[in-house]
């Protein structure tokens, strides 16, 4: 997935601020969801939470340019999957290059009501069990 900075993601140095790194993984991770799944989160009675976040800076990036945004599976399990993302510097970077950024991101999932852990739904499963099988490959 391909984003555009902004002159606001800058902060007071001239670079990507660490917190855009953060709303970067979450965007591309939910985005990839809705793709795959339909995207109505807000009625789904089975939600993803956030129960680890990770990221490890390479080198920088600033405004103006793209960006773009890699995501594997690293692991799914029953109620969690794991996922790793990687920011690269421009709109196709080169693959011999490393990550501007690497992440990992822990999605669980819980009953929206009874906040309890619960498998990852059937519809979601699917995908992402695609996505790992893409990972490994």
């Amino acid at each position: 997935m391909t984003h555009l900075t902004r002159w606001s993601d800058n902060d007071m140095y001239g670079h990507l601020n660490n917190a855009k790194y953060y709303e970067l993984f979450d965007t591309t991770i939910n985005t990839w969801i809705a793709e795959h799944t339909g995207g109505d989160f807000a009625h789904k009675a089975v939600i993803g939470v956030v129960a680890e976040s990770a990221c490890r800076f390479h080198s920088e990036l600033s405004f103006p340019g793209y960006v773009t945004v890699g995501l594997r599976v690293q692991r799914l399990g029953n109620s969690s999957v794991v996922y790793e993302i990687g920011i690269f510097d421009g709109e196709r970077p080169d693959p011999t290059l490393t990550a501007a950024a690497t992440g990992r991101w822990v999605h669980v999932y819980i009953d929206r009501t009874a906040k309890s852990t619960v498998p990852i739904p059937e519809d979601l499963r699917g995908p992402l069990g695609e996505l790992e099988a893409q990972s490994q490959a």
